[in-house]
C-alpha cells in the first residue's frame, strides 16, 4: 500500500522512505500521531507472526521518520497495544513511543550528514519507517575525529561500534555494570586498543582481585607481593599512620610520636653522610627541643624542612633508636608507655613476612628512581601495561598503597611535563572512593580526586571500574566524560546512570537492567553519540580470570592437606 501525507510544512507530499521499487512495503512503520518537544508517538499495527512486532519495534532500537530533505532519527522506549484484547486474524494497532536523537540532512548533492538534535519537528501524518543502514552508520561515525573499533552496534551488528581513544582517556572514562556481564573484559579490550595507539601511554591497574596478571601476557608486567618493592619511606606520614594503626587500639600520643620520629630519622639520615663534629651535640639537643607540630618545623641545629613528608630515605634502626632515646630522657616530652607501644608495633610490622615489600629491601634504594621505573615502566621494553595485584597484600595496607600510587602517577605525568602519560585503572573504585565522605581513606580520595580533576593538564588520566555506581563519589563519576554503562539491577545505580547522561533523557537507559553480557550503553565524549553496542570477544589467551589463573578449565586441580591450606594463608 502506497501511503503520503499532504504536508503544509514541506508544499508537497512526503512519500514513504522507499530507496527503489524492490523494497517491501513493510519498510513503511507506522505514522506519527502526537509530537512534543522531544518526543513522538507513532501509530502502527501488527499481527500474529509478523517480524515486525518483534524487530522493528523493539525497545532501544533506532527508527527514522521521513521529512523529505531530512530524516528524524528517534529511539523507541516504549511500545504498548491501543487495545486491550488481541486478535490472531487481523492486524493489532499499537502506539510507538519514541525519543528524538538528532537528523540526517540531504545536501543538494546527495550528501548526507548526522547532526544532534532536530531542526523540524514531524507534521502529523509523518511516516515512520525502518532505518537505513546508512543513516545508522552515520549517527554513529565519529567523523574526522577518528576512532577504534571496540564492538558492533546491537542494532545491526555489521556496523562498528567505534570510540576516540583520545577523548575517552583525556577526559577520563567509567565502566560500570554489575558482576558478570563482561565488565573485565571490557577493561581489558579497551587497554589493549588504547595502548595500541597511545605509544607514551602507561597504564597502572589497581587490580584487587588479581584477574588481569592471564589478561596481557605479551603487554603487561605483573607485580605482586613478592615482587614487590615499594619502601616504607616513600609513605607518606597519613598513609604510614593508617598501615601502623589501622584497626588496632591506639594511645592519643602515638600518632604524633610517629610523626616526630620519623622527621628525627630522615634529618639523621640526610646528615650521616655529611661529617660534622657538632652533629652528635645537634641530635643531642634535637631529642631535648623536639617537634613544634603546630609549625611543621624543629629547633635546634637539625631542623626538618617544611616538605617534612617527602619521600626521602630513611632507616628504621633510626626510628628505634630515637623511640629509645625519648624513652631514656629524664624530663619526659611523651609517655613511657605510648613510646613503648608504638616500638611494639613497628618492630611486629618489620618481622611479619607479609610487609616485605615495604621492610625487607628498603634501604637497598636511595632513590625512587628505580621503584618508578618497574612500577611505571620507564623504559618500557615492550610492556605498558603493570598489574599490580592488591589482592595478595595484607588488607590494612591496601587503601595505603593504592594513595601512593595514584600519588606518585601524578607527579611522574607532571614532572614529564606531558612527554610520559600515565592511565591509572581502578578496579572496584567505590573502595577508594566511596560516596560517604566518612569511608575510605582520605588521602586515597586526595590522590585519585586530584588526577580526575587535574591529571588532563599533565597526561594523567583516570579508568573507573565498578559494579556499584551508587556507592562512588558522585564528584568522581562526573569526572569521567565518557560511560560505558553494562546491565545494572539496582534502581539507585541506574539513577546515577540517569542523572549522567546529558545528550538524552531517561529512556535512553530504560533497559539497562535487561541487556545482554557484553552489552553496554556507551556515551561521552568518546564516542559519536548514545550508542547501545556489544564488545567484542577476545581470544582466550586475553581474557582476565579471577585470581590470576586461567579458565577453569585450565586451573591446576589438586585436593590440598589442612598442612598446604595453612602454608597458603600465611604466604
Amino acid at each position: 500500500m502506497q501511503l503520503a501525507v499532504k504536508s503544509g510544512v514541506f508544499g508537497g507530499e512526503v512519500t514513504p522512505d522507499r530507496r527503489d521499487a524492490s523494497q517491501p512495503p513493510e519498510r513503511v512503520l507506522g505514522r506519527v500521531i502526537a509530537c512534543d518537544g522531544s518526543r513522538a508517538t507513532i501509530l502502527s499495527a501488527v499481527s500474529t507472526g509478523n517480524w515486525l512486532a518483534g524487530d522493528a519495534w523493539a525497545i532501544g532500537r533506532m527508527v527514522s521518520i521521513n521529512l523529505g530533505r531530512s530524516r528524524i532519527v528517534a529511539l523507541v522506549y516504549r511500545v504498548h497495544a491501543v487495545e486491550a484484547a488481541w486478535t490472531d486474524t487481523a492486524d493489532n494497532p499499537i502506539q510507538v513511543e519514541v525519543e528524538f536523537l538528532g537528523e540526517v540532512q540531504e545536501s543538494p548533492d546527495g550528501a548526507t550528514r548526522f547532526q544532534n538534535g532536530i531542526t523540524s519537528y514531524p507534521p502529523i501524518g509523518a511516516v515512520a519507517h525502518r532505518i537505513r543502514a546508512g543513516d545508522l552508520a552515520l549517527v554513529h561515525d565519529l567523523g574526522e575525529r577518528g576512532g577504534v573499533v571496540v564492538g558492533q552496534i546491537t542494532q545491526d551488528a555489521s556496523i562498528p561500534a567505534a570510540v576516540n581513544i583520545e577523548s575517552m582517556l583525556s577526559r577520563h572514562f567509567a565502566l560500570l555494570g554489575t558482576t558478570g556481564v563482561g565488565k573485565s573484559s571490557a577493561v581489558a579490550l579497551l587497554l589493549r586498543k588504547a595502548v595500541s595507539v597511545r605509544p607514551r601511554l602507561r597504564v597502572l591497574i589497581l587490580d584487587p582481585h588479581n584477574e588481569y596478571s592471564s589478561a596481557f601476557p605479551d603487554l603487561a608486567l605483573t607485580i605482586d607481593g613478592d615482587a614487590l618493592d615499594l619502601p616504607f619511606w616513600m609513605f607518606k606520614q597519613e598513609e604510614l599512620a593508617d598501615i601502623v594503626f589501622r584497626g588496632r587500639p591506639t594511645l592519643d600520643d602515638e600518632p604524633d610520636i610517629l610523626r616526630e620520629v620519623v622527621a628525627a630519622a630522615r634529618a639523621r639520615y640526610r646528615t650521616a653522610s655529611a661529617p660534622d663534629p657538632a652533629r652528635d651535640l645537634g641530635a643531642s639537643l634535637l631529642l631535648k627541643r623536639p617537634l613544634d607540630l603546630a609549625g611543621g618545623r624543629m629547633s635546634g641545629p637539625e631542623t626538618v624542612p617544611e616538605a617534612h613528608d617527602a619521600p626521602t630515605p630513611y632507616r628504621l634502626k633510626d626510628v628505634f633508636k630515637v623511640i629509645d632515646e625519648f624513652i631514656g630522657l629524664h624530663e619526659q616530652r611523651w609517655p613511657r608507655v605510648a613510646l613503648r607501644s608504638l616500638k611494639v608495633r613497628l618492630e611486629s610490622l618489620h618481622a611479619d613476612p607479609r610487609y616485605r615489600f615495604m621492610f625487607g629491601r628498603a634501604n637497598m634504594y636511595e632513590t625512587m628512581a628505580p621503584i618508578l621505573g618497574q612500577i611505571f615502566r620507564i623504559p618500557l621494553h615492550g610492556r605498558p601495561i603493570t598489574a599490580f595485584q592488591l589482592g595478595g597484600l595484607p588488607g590494612e595496607v591496601v587503601n595505603a598503597v593504592a594513595s601512593v600510587l595514584s600519588r606518585l602517577a601524578f607527579e611522574l605525568a607532571m614532572a614529564s611535563e606531558g612527554a610520559i602519560e600515565v592511565l591509572v585503572l581502578c578496579e572496584e573504585a567505590h573502595r577508594y572512593v566511596p560516596a560517604d565522605p566518612q569511608l575510605g581513606f582520605a588521602p586515597t580520595r586526595q590522590a585519585i580526586a586530584r588526577i580526575a580533576k587535574e591529571g588532563r593538564k599533565y597526561g594523567a588520566y583516570l579508568g573507573v571500574v565498578t559494579q556499584r555506581p551508587g556507592e562512588l563519589d558522585p564528584t568522581i563519576l562526573s569526572q569521567c566524560s565518557t560511560i560505558f554503562a553494562m546491565r545494572l539491577a539496582n534502581e539507585r545505580d541506574q539513577q546515577i546512570i540517569r542523572s549522567a547522561i546529558s545528550d538524552a533523557s531517561a529512556s535512553t537507559i530504560a533497559f539497562l537492567s535487561s541487556i545482554g553480557n557484553r552489552e553496554a550503553i556507551a556515551f561521552g565524549e568518546g564516542v559519536a553519540t548514545t550508542m547501545r553496542m556489544r564488545f567484542a570477544s577476545l581470544a582466550p589467551h586475553e581474557l582476565p580470570a579471577m585470581g590470576g589463573r586461567g579458565a577453569p578449565e585450565e586451573a591446576p586441580r589438586f585436593d590440598p592437606t589442612l598442612d598446604d591450606l595453612m602454608r597458603r594463608m600465611r604466604a
